[in-house]
């Protein structure tokens, strides 16, 4: 396998990430999708946002393969303008609470802008001492754009209700350190993987067709994969995520999602037990090929594959993740080893599989 130009992958990891695209708000994410998937297929969409990448080499007579990730990262919603002219939110995605505040966003404005604000709380000031020690509610959170009055929100800065709030994030590699900091890894790593798998697989000869759909709103309940998994009607699927590393958190013995340690693939999941005949051809795939990875069981979580398995008449599926510590905060660190190696065990995957192997799962 060629190596991908390292340089060119993460100026589009960097314009995937910084991309704005809350749950049901992925247009800007899926235009930067959209500009690196030129060239490599037929580009559809539908009215969810989903993007669809029909790989220039299929035939329509051969076995479907489904690359998937979601377009979509976590974010917040203004729910209501108070008085006082601050916003108070809706939280969009899975965040904990005391992860929220004391950060800056950006609000999209009636006038389609996006202008900066403020995630704030009660100043400790002004908090008796059994109020600092209470946990905090995303009632207690707003957001803080500068105005000093709900009229002003409104008429000035153009503050309404039902628009998105994103985590404000630029995107850094440290070379040094092979580290990528930034947003939204969680699942824009993911994106850019089925862009880069496609991108290896240009012009060789498969046994298989292969699909790529981006799909929206996996956020709030992998709401997007349903309709992809329809259109597309895969006999298999390979899910890239961005999954929550564990190195920082549990105990030595239980790591299983490291950084610098390769992606991580799931038997199990909160929503899917995975197919344990596929899960083992992946793995062993790895191991032939000196490809990196590791392999966990997870007690919570889920992905897209939570839909695609159990679409159609039944999918075997795979979840590749790359680790991202402090997924689903304003924040993000992965490696692009991780990366590179989450594409490289794609490629293999796709290399081999045939119809008879298809169905030996």
């Amino acid at each position: 396998m060629k190596m991908m130009d390292k340089q060119s992958t993460l100026k589009m990891i960097s314009d995937f990430s910084n991309a704005y695209g809350i749950s049901g708000f992925e247009d800007e994410a899926v235009d930067a999708i959209r500009k690196y998937s030129d060239g490599l297929g037929t580009i559809k969409e539908d009215s969810l946002r989903n993007l669809y990448i029909y790989r220039n080499n299929n035939t329509g007579h051969r076995p479907v393969i489904q690359l998937d990730a979601h377009s979509d990262e976590v974010g917040f919603m203004v729910q209501a303008v108070k008085p006082n002219g601050t916003l108070q939110i809706i939280p969009i995605g899975g965040w904990v609470t005391h992860n929220i505040p004391a950060h800056k966003v950006w609000v999209r404005t009636a006038e389609g802008k996006y202008i900066p604000g403020i995630v704030a709380s009660t100043p400790p000031h002004y908090m008796s001492e059994q109020e600092r020690k209470a946990a905090l509610e995303i009632k207690q959170i707003t957001v803080d754009v500068g105005a000093s009055s709900k009229e002003e929100a409104i008429q000035d800065f153009k503050i309404r209700i039902g628009e998105p709030i994103i985590p404000c994030v630029e995107f850094e590699y440290i070379e040094q350190h092979d580290l990528m900091i930034g947003k939204g890894f969680d699942n824009r790593l993911g994106c850019a993987s089925v862009i880069s798998t496609l991108k290896e697989l240009q012009g060789q000869d498969l046994a298989i067709d292969v699909v790529a759909g981006i799909a929206s709103q996996e956020e709030v309940g992998a709401r997007g994969a349903v309709v992809t998994s329809r259109v597309i009607k895969p006999d298999l699927a390979i899910v890239f995520e961005g999954c929550p590393a564990d190195d920082t958190c549990v105990a030595t013995y239980e790591i299983q999602t490291a950084l610098k340690k390769g992606p991580m693939l799931r038997h199990i999941d909160s929503r899917m037990i995975t197919n344990p005949r596929y899960q083992r051809f992946a793995l062993d795939m790895a191991e032939k090929n000196n490809i990196t990875v590791q392999d966990a069981v997870r007690a919570a979580g889920s992905t897209n594959g939570a839909s695609i398995h159990l679409s159609n008449e039944g999918v075997p599926t795979i979840v590749i993740g790359i680790p991202v510590r402090y997924a689903h905060t304003h924040y993000g660190i992965s490696t692009y080893f991780d990366y590179e190696n989450a594409v490289k065990l794609a490629v293999e995957i796709l290399k081999v599989l045939d119809e008879d192997t298809i169905k030996s799962f």
